[in-house]
């Protein structure tokens, strides 16, 4: 019997969200690896921080720190601060995908940015589960091929700046965010935050400006009194047709819906006067 699991997984929209932003992100690899040697690492202390450290923003501020003449434990130091989001994006994740046994050890090392937006960004739970992993373990992968391959050209490559890579990972994460912002107040904070980030980049160590970003956004976020429907909705619809795993939130209309159900404004309970429903646009039966 052939196997014809993939291509369905395949058309999963969580899935493509999450491969393509793997192949952006992984790219990214080339530029750490080219980076780490140069700062005094061999190939095997580069990829230890690749294949245990995996968190772009706290390998780059160790490297950093080590470039910099600073001592191990300061590197140390830097890393941690940049890498305690994602303790924070564990705790949230541990209560929206449940993972058990053997599972939840894996799914705490690739918790990282952007399989935590690709799963959140999902209405349906094995959305959010498929997507996480799909992001999660494909840039797990592609990150750590791509390290060695800048590892082992090193000077090679040039100066890694030069291929644009370090602004590809920025540009993938910016497209996954950008377009599940609804609502004014969102977008307004997303702003905000952004120009917090370019005026600080000046004026600290790399790493710490998206800290100041989310300080900026924890505060607004603190004070405002925005509508409650308004935050991070997904950027894509994940069902096109009906799919029997579906769960859609209160308010959300899908191809799962019957229809004759009545309309936001319908009176649910029928019509006594066929004039009415005539002005309604419908027959006794419900159609148009």
């Amino acid at each position: 019997m052939p196997i014809t699991w993939p291509p369905k997984l395949l058309r999963s929209p969580a899935v493509r969200v999450g491969l393509s932003i793997s192949v952006a992100t992984g790219l990214y690899g080339v530029s750490f690896g080219a980076l780490s040697v140069t700062s005094g690492l061999d190939f095997w202390q580069t990829m230890a921080l690749s294949l245990l450290l995996f968190s772009g923003g706290s390998q780059f501020a160790f490297i950093g720190v080590v470039a910099g003449g600073g001592s191990g434990l300061a590197a140390m130091g830097a890393a941690t601060l940049l890498g305690m989001r994602n303790g924070i994006y564990g705790m949230q994740l541990n209560v929206l995908l449940r993972p058990t046994g053997w599972r939840r050890y894996a799914a705490a090392h690739v918790t990282i940015d952007e399989s935590t937006a690709t799963s959140t960004g999902q209405s349906d739970p094995d959305e959010q589960h498929r997507g996480f992993w799909a992001a999660g373990v494909g840039i797990f992968v592609l990150w750590n091929v791509f390290t060695a391959v800048g590892a082992l050209a090193g000077d090679a490559l040039g100066d890694p700046k030069q291929w644009g890579l370090d602004g590809a990972a920025v540009a993938a994460f910016l497209g996954l965010l950008w377009p599940r912002l609804k609502g004014r107040e969102p977008v307004a904070i997303a702003v905000v935050c952004a120009l917090a980030t370019v005026l600080a980049v000046p004026f600290v160590r790399a790493g710490v400006p998206i800290l100041i970003a989310a300080v900026v956004a924890a505060v607004i976020g603190w004070f405002s009194h925005g509508r409650q429907d308004e935050g991070l909705e997904p950027d894509i619809d994940p069902y096109a047709e009906w799919h029997p795993s579906h769960h859609p939130r209160s308010g959300q209309p899908t191809a799962a819906s019957h229809p004759t159900e009545p309309r936001p404004n319908q009176d649910p309970r029928p019509s006594q006067d066929p004039r009415q429903d005539r002005g309604n646009g419908t027959n006794a039966g419900g159609a148009k």
